[in-house]
């Protein structure tokens, strides 16, 4: 596995860039709609993401090369329970209705994505955003409207 001091500038670049830039696109149609949750809460999700995991494979990487025991999915296994706890805390219910868990689902996701980019995973990053972005805009524009009576 290549450690994160054995990655060039331009590697980090692009990991990093291709996570906030792929979080800014999940976030694009939360933004058009005008939910607070848009393009820059979810380009800082996956930047973070993406983040995270690189500073956990390059710790793995010097704590391993000094002769020592690491294991960088807990890392990994720590951030999405902070990401679940975050989105969480977006859920409310009032009046017997559930608010934001779509949103909170999408940050999540948004995340995972970035934590793909950063460990340099391309084809699942791809993958994840592509059908991210499918499932938030069709589902919505296949969404049948609410009936009042």
């Amino acid at each position: 596995m290549t450690g994160l001091f054995d990655l060039s500038t331009t590697e980090l670049l692009l990991r990093l860039g291709a996570a906030s830039g792929l979080g800014m696109l999940q976030g694009l149609d939360w933004e058009r709609r005008g939910f607070p949750a848009g393009m820059r809460t979810h380009g800082l999700f996956a930047l973070s993401g993406a983040l995270l995991v690189l500073l956990g494979l390059g710790v793995a990487d010097v704590v391993l090369a000094r002769g020592g025991e690491s294991d960088p999915l807990r890392v990994v296994q720590g951030l999405f329970q902070a990401m679940g706890f975050l989105g969480a805390g977006m859920v409310f219910a009032r009046g017997g209705d559930v608010r934001n868990l779509t949103s909170a689902a999408s940050l999540v996701l948004t995340c995972a994505i970035g934590m793909t980019a950063g460990a340099g995973l391309w084809r699942m990053t791809l993958i994840a955003a592509a059908l991210g972005i499918c499932l938030s805009v069709l589902a919505r524009l296949l969404k049948r409207p609410k009936v009042e009576g």
